[in-house]
């Protein structure tokens, strides 16, 4: 089952960034319960995401690169990279939620754009890891967090 994890977390990704961008196209429409609804969904998905990616992470751990060794200094920038705009992308969706709930939507619009940007570029990078680590390149060592960050 735990090899199956990092899988199914990406499929969350994904399926989240398709119900923000579903969301997004609504509430150009004027469809607001609509926009709402799929928008909450999108949320749902990205904390079903988390869940399942905290998971792994605390009970066995993260997989350390296992491509060549000329790319892990690539693949290191772009996997901190991706961890800015994830954290990034939570803070600002949690954010604009907050800000729809509290009927702020002057600024709900403007957080929204940003966080729905970060949120696509976020899923595409994480996708793009899963498939550096699990795809392209065999799995490396399952380790804590940090080891498997910043083993070389």
């Amino acid at each position: 089952m735990a090899h199956l994890l990092p899988t199914i977390s990406t499929f969350f990704i994904v399926i989240s960034a398709v119900f923000i961008a579903i969301g997004w196209r609504l509430i150009l429409r004027g469809k607001k319960q609509e926009h709402k609804k799929v928008m909450l969904w999108g949320a749902f998905f990205a904390l079903v995401f988390f869940i399942i990616y905290l998971s792994k992470t605390v009970f066995i751990g993260n997989t350390t690169f296992g491509g060549p060794d000329h790319l892990k200094l690539i693949y290191f920038i772009f996997l901190l990279f991706h961890i800015v705009l994830a954290t990034t992308a939570a803070v600002f969706g949690i954010t604009t939620i907050l800000l729809a709930f509290n009927e702020k939507f002057a600024k709900h619009r403007k957080f929204g754009r940003f966080t729905a940007t970060i949120w696509f570029v976020t899923a595409v990078t994480g996708v793009t890891v899963y498939v550096l680590l699990y795809l392209m390149y065999p799995g490396g060592e399952t380790k804590g967090l940090i080891d498997a960050i910043f083993t070389k």
